[in-house]
């Protein structure tokens, strides 16, 4: 009965600077929820042979795989601004599983019980919030964004007390690595020059390997990590994603969206959307997102200081110097993202013109995000679009795209292939989630389903494409610790 796990576990062999030694809290009566099969049979795992029982005691972590060797990261984090340090205070790492020879993916239990990073809190988790992960997580995935995914989650079998009593579950998570700007916040609070050099040797051997022998690689790394967390926001913006905790702990080093706690999509537009219940000020809202980018990747820059250059001075200017280049990238990356929603080829002087007169026009008219550009694909004919402005913009962008030198089979390729026609709807995400609470998942799998290929024209769904109705109720999303 072999399941096919290959663990190796580098991070649990570094010092004690990063991690504590700890083993997932039994659990009282697991019972397993869900089991992401398409995701096992990637991992070259296989449970078809192993009953649901069994399943369940597996990922609790009741039943521990052999060679595994349980840990709890160690890192800080500027949450909201503030520095903390923290570490994995609900969360047990079980080691990298390695498939096919060269990939290693974390495998983490999400909700496994108290560690000594726990600072009161009770280590668990809550059902509703580790089946909203899964569903996020593999909708992100299919939009073609990088993320840690979902494996399973099991219940418990016990209650957790948030604001009332809640049945208790563990989230399986897959993660290229759980390296964060937080881990090199924490090392670098320490001081500690030498674990602060293994720390950036032990990520370039793990996530930027062709970098290993440059003269200049902690600069190197510092660019990289930067153009993938650029790359990872563009794709945000492109699909009106929300993250809604963008604290420095919530930035990976491998470019991954990581920690669906308040995320949701917007539906109509407007750049400063929040649905976060903690983000009073807006410091995660739509539009922030960018610049927030920039400030998290400055506190990485500080980190890395002491090993840029022996003069201290001059590695401040080095790393100002990168870190002040983020808005270029972003703003050419941006305008380029825009292009390919709106099917334009090349470049024209006036194309941000008439990006910003569309996004000025959806803000007036209160139009979906999602929606308009299915519009302009002739998927979505809301009544929203018949508006002489509308006309007009539209107008003035077919005249632009006659400048494509090219079909308008490829404009529609290009189209089709940066806007989905559908997304994880935050009214039908709760209506899966409060049917998944009383033990029915067939809301949740359908869902699941049709997110599964967002960018093809479906037919038959349009409950799954229209944005909630309007109410003077604020949709409000929580962290669920």
């Amino acid at each position: 009965m072999t399941i096919g796990w290959h663990f190796d576990n580098t991070y649990s062999k570094l010092s004690n600077s990063f991690k504590e030694d700890i083993k997932p809290t039994p659990v009282h009566d697991p019972e397993l929820v869900i089991l992401n099969e398409e995701l096992a049979s990637s991992l070259n795992l296989d449970f078809s042979k192993i009953d649901k029982k069994k399943l369940a005691e597996i990922f609790s972590g009741n039943s521990i795989p052999k060679e595994t060797s349980t840990i709890a990261q160690a890192y800080a984090g500027h949450q909201f601004g503030h520095f903390t340090m923290l570490g994995d205070g609900r969360a047990v790492l079980l080691g990298e599983h390695v498939v096919n020879d060269n990939n290693r993916f974390d495998i983490q239990f999400k909700g496994s019980g108290r560690t000594s990073f726990s600072r009161g809190g009770d280590g668990r988790a809550a059902l509703g919030p580790m089946l909203r992960e899964y569903i996020i997580s593999e909708a992100i995935y299919s939009l073609n964004i990088p993320t840690t995914r979902s494996l399973a989650v099991v219940k418990t079998g016990e209650k957790v007390v948030r604001e009332n009593l809640l049945q208790g579950a563990i989230l399986t998570r897959i993660a290229s690595s759980h390296l964060r700007v937080g881990t090199f916040q924490y090392i670098a609070a320490t001081q500690n020059i030498y674990d602060l050099n293994t720390l950036v040797d032990y990520t370039i051997n793990r996530h930027y390997p062709e970098i290993k022998t440059s003269k200049t690689k902690v600069l190197d790394l510092l660019n990289l990590v930067m153009e993938k967390q650029c790359q990872l926001v563009i794709n945000w913006i492109r699909v009106g994603f929300i993250h809604g905790v963008m604290n420095t702990d919530n930035m990976t080093i491998s470019g991954e969206t990581i920690d669906y706690g308040p995320c949701a999509f917007m539906d109509h537009y407007d750049p400063k959307t929040v649905f976060s219940s903690i983000d009073k000020f807006g410091r995660y809202a739509f539009s922030n997102q960018p610049p927030i980018t920039k400030w998290n990747l400055a506190r990485f820059a500080e980190c890395l200081i002491p090993l840029i250059d022996k003069d201290e001075d001059t590695a401040i200017t080095l790393a100002t110097n990168l870190i002040d280049n983020f808005q270029n990238i972003y703003e050419d990356k941006w305008l380029n993202m825009m292009r390919d929603k709106l099917g334009l080829f090349g470049e024209d002087k006036n194309d941000k013109k008439l990006i910003n007169d569309l996004f000025d026009w959806m803000k007036k008219n209160k139009a979906d995000y999602t929606n308009t550009f299915c519009n302009l694909m002739g998927v979505n004919s809301d009544v929203v679009y018949k508006n002489d402005d509308f006309t007009n913009w539209k107008k003035e962008w077919k005249k632009r795209s006659e400048f494509n030198n090219t079909t308008q089979e490829k404009q529609s390729k290009l189209m089709q292939a940066n806007n989905p026609t559908v997304i994880p709807r935050n009214h039908k995400v709760e209506e899966a989630l409060t049917e998944a609470y009383k033990g029915n998942l067939d809301k949740m799998k359908k869902l699941l389903t049709i997110l599964k290929n967002p960018y093809d024209n479906h037919s038959n769904i349009e409950e799954y494409q229209v944005p909630a109705p309007l109410s003077n109720k604020k949709y409000q999303t929580f962290c669920g610790t």
